[in-house]
């Protein structure tokens, strides 16, 4: 069956030129009789054919490119796609078990995420074309890696703007009950049912070692969640205190601690603004300062406010760090851009007065690539900076 087809203006079609995989909706000029989650041939004023794209009928975002070929968009074009997604992860991990294997559009499968842990797959089918296509998506995902569960975490409110309801269960298999997965030597206990995201913060994996790394002395790691960088920090300092708001959250982080035998690492059920503010009024007293808050800014609306909440626990953890203590400070907000961030942590250290030293610019981990073109997959920062 042919594609129905969707004209879009001059500025969509050099949208798509310039590298980019989405048309907005100002930018359709003929929409499709179509259904959400068709395929549909994209075509410029003149009818030429630039791409096929998953068509959206309620999202700002009306397309989602898939292919700039014109070959058939079916299962063994997407089992296809999956395998290049999983082969990427074997060059870079090799035969690593516990790794993100699809990271949306930047793995050219625009509107899927599968996350491997161990014996089981977590996967998100955030638009109507992977939705529509979910059992598919799980067959090929579990006939792919082998695995014998497949749970789908699709509660997540990005959804909703594109007219899907909230779900989550069992997709293929068994429940699969908490998971321990390895961050090096540091072993961390999750939920893929009821954890964050799809159970754990795999984009911050390397970030959590390399901070490891810096670790000495008294150490503070603020919005812990289940104590991926506190965990890391305490292989090699001599205390470290873990923040953390959520009950459910402060409780898997205790586990987590039993779990490793952290015996020097203190977990405090706190509001992490508060607990900063509160240090803040005593002499410096930290080697290490851990920030990896949630996302502040998850809209343009939001960002004022954003920025002054990043600038303050960014203040306040430049003023608690001892002379040449390590700040590692990190933002999931793509609407933060890197040079924002770095901008506004100059101003926090100029309102400390003091002066710091950015070691490194770090990010999401390999198995969450970016797409050059495509910025919005470039959306987490990690700074570590040195403060003099």
């Amino acid at each position: 069956m042919e594609e129905q087809k969707v004209t879009v203006s001059r500025r969509g079609a050099e949208r798509l030129v310039a590298g980019h995989l989405w048309i907005y909706r100002a930018d359709v000029e003929r929409p499709p009789a179509a259904e959400a989650g068709d395929v549909v041939a994209v075509v410029d004023g003149r009818g030429r054919f630039l791409a096929k794209a998953f068509w959206s009928a309620r999202s700002k975002i009306a397309l989602r490119v898939v292919t700039r070929d014109e070959v058939p968009v079916d299962e063994a074009f997407l089992a296809e796609r999956l395998e290049a997604a999983v082969d990427l992860r074997r060059r870079a991990f090799g035969d690593e078990r516990f790794v993100r294997i699809v990271h949306g559009e930047a793995d050219l499968l625009p509107g899927l995420v599968v996350d491997r842990y161990g014996d089981a797959a977590v996967m998100q089918t955030l638009v109507p074309a992977t939705d529509r296509r979910k059992a598919l998506l799980a067959e090929l995902v579990a006939t792919t890696l082998g695995v014998r569960t497949i749970v789908e975490r699709n509660d997540v409110r990005v959804r909703e703007l594109e007219g899907l309801a909230q779900v989550k269960g069992v997709l293929r298999g068994e429940a699969p009950g908490p998971v321990v997965y390895p961050e090096g030597p540091v072993k961390m206990r999750i939920d893929l049912l009821a954890g964050q995201k799809t159970g754990a913060f795999l984009d911050q994996r390397e970030n959590h070692l390399r901070a490891g790394e810096y670790a000495r002395g008294r150490c503070l790691d603020c919005f812990s969640y289940a104590g991926g960088f506190a965990l890391q920090l305490a292989l090699r300092a001599e205390q470290v205190t873990a923040v953390e708001m959520q009950p459910t959250a402060a409780g898997l982080l205790r586990e987590n601690v039993s779990l490793n035998r952290a015996e020097n690492v203190e977990v405090v059920e706190a509001n992490a603004f508060d607990y900063l503010r509160d240090r803040a009024e005593e002499p410096p007293a930290y080697d290490l300062v851990v920030l990896d808050p949630p996302a502040f800014a998850k809209n343009k609306d939001a960002l004022p406010a954003a920025r002054r909440g990043y600038k303050e626990v960014n203040l306040r953890a430049i003023q608690i760090l001892k002379p040449g203590g390590i700040l590692v400070t990190a933002s999931c907000s793509y609407h933060m851009a890197e040079a924002m961030l770095e901008e506004l942590v100059l101003d926090a250290a100029n309102d400390a007065g003091r002066r710091v030293q950015l070691l490194e610019r770090r990010g999401a981990g390999r198995d969450h690539p970016v797409l050059l073109g495509v910025p919005e997959t470039r959306y987490l920062k990690c700074f570590v900076l040195r403060v003099i």
